[in-house]
């Protein structure tokens, strides 16, 4: 789809939220990285699931039952086909991409890795990318090193190569940065990893929402992301992970619909992918969280990405223009994430401004502390977009940001 056939006035008109009124102002929602917006399509899907479709699911016998299990089966072949997985049940429905990160450390990285191995990381990782491995090093006694990114906020192979070694057991990284937009080669760090018998595990909940994803093409052996961020429901997520790696691993959680048999002496585990889905799952935010990838991919991730890279190109623009304005991640090909500092307010201060303007934006360390070590700033303003954002959204950005110079300069 070219940019003129990007109808941005039909799509914002299929999210309700968008037509609120923010302290008398209509609302500038630049805080998708946060959480996205939900479309008409996702609100009825789950509304419709909870008033007519609302059942437990793959226990029970009875008609609600066996709809609401193919609804959550049918979301979970929705995922598949969403990022290619060769095979559904390589697809685990989880909460989040916390979630997936930490089963994939508590699971793979407890039972394989060995003490004196390593995990490498990069600087720009979300916590929860670097916190679940902080834990398992502390408790296995592995080695936790981390690639830096320049002052642009680019990333260089080279600079992972150097930090590889044959103790190198597994590479974590995230596919987009939440606070610079620098997209990450994935498939050359795969091809990185699997040279020394590393694996590779992506943050993806950036990735995913802005361009079309293909995991068996990447190479990469987890892939993680959320569905809040894909314009479906919170508390839904997603871990893929190749079939033989999740064969191998134990589960992380016991409980209902992952065993096989129990007795009271020992249990065995149900199959891919129930082992790792304990409980009672989520079942109509993985349906709302099917419906939201019905919705993009029927406008397509690569007409959103083009769509989102011209309203990006153009903010990137109207912000250099404001005076004392510092943007920061710069690299080329970056995507719709734009992170900035002002030499005359605080980014708290400055967010707290533009929101009398109806301007949302996020401020703070973005759960990305060692960021902002690296850029030796307490803090930043972040403005993210989503496929509904517009050029008028960046010049009501623009000018509130002009109001804050009028108010601390």
């Amino acid at each position: 789809m070219s940019e003129s056939a990007y109808d941005v006035e039909a799509i914002r008109r299929d999210f309700p939220i968008l037509a609120t009124e923010v302290r008398g102002k209509p609302l500038v929602f630049l805080d998708s990285a946060a959480s996205a917006q939900k479309p008409r399509q996702v609100i009825e899907a789950v509304t419709r699931m909870y008033e007519a479709e609302y059942a437990n699911v793959h226990r029970g016998l009875h008609y609600l039952s066996e709809l609401a299990t193919a609804r959550y089966e049918g979301a979970r072949e929705k995922v598949q086909n969403f990022i290619n997985a060769k095979h559904s049940h390589e697809v685990i429905f989880t909460r989040g991409t916390t979630d997936a990160l930490n089963l994939v450390a508590q699971s793979y990285a407890r039972a394989f890795l060995e003490p004196g191995d390593e995990i490498i990381i990069t600087t720009m990782e979300h916590h929860s990318n670097i916190v679940p491995w902080q834990m398992v090093r502390d408790e296995k006694g592995l080695v936790l090193k981390a690639v830096d990114v320049d002052d642009e906020g680019a990333f260089n192979i080279a600079d992972m190569e150097a930090l590889v070694t044959e103790k190198t057991k597994l590479i974590a990284v995230p596919h987009v940065s939440n606070v610079l937009g620098t997209v990450l080669p994935v498939k050359e760090i795969a091809a990185l990893a699997h040279k020394t018998g590393a694996i590779l595990v992506v943050d993806g909940a950036q990735g995913v929402t802005h361009m079309p994803v293909d995991v068996q093409d990447l190479d990469c052996d987890f892939y993680a992301f959320s569905g809040h961020k894909l314009y479906g429901p919170t508390g839904i997520g997603i871990l893929y992970g190749k079939e033989e790696l999740l064969e191998k691993m134990p589960p992380v959680q016991g409980g209902g619909d992952m065993i096989n048999t129990v007795t009271i002496e020992k249990s065995t585990w149900a199959d891919l992918p129930h082992k790792f889905e304990a409980g009672t799952p989520p079942i109509v935010q993985a349906v709302g969280l099917g419906a939201a990838i019905d919705y993009v991919a029927a406008i397509g991730m690569a007409a959103i990405g083009e769509h989102e890279g011209d309203v990006l190109n153009y903010a990137t623009q109207r912000l250099a223009s404001v005076e004392g304005l510092r943007l920061i991640g710069t690299a080329p090909g970056k995507a719709s994430v734009l992170s900035f500092v002002m030499d005359c307010a605080h980014p708290h201060d400055i967010s707290t401004i533009i929101d009398q303007a109806g301007v949302a934006v996020r401020a703070g360390h973005h759960c990305a502390q060692p960021l902002m070590d690296r850029f030796d700033v307490p803090a930043m303003a972040r403005a993210s977009l989503g496929m509904y954002n517009t050029r008028q959204d960046i010049d009501a950005l623009a000018d509130s940001l002009e109001k804050v110079r009028e108010i601390f300069a």
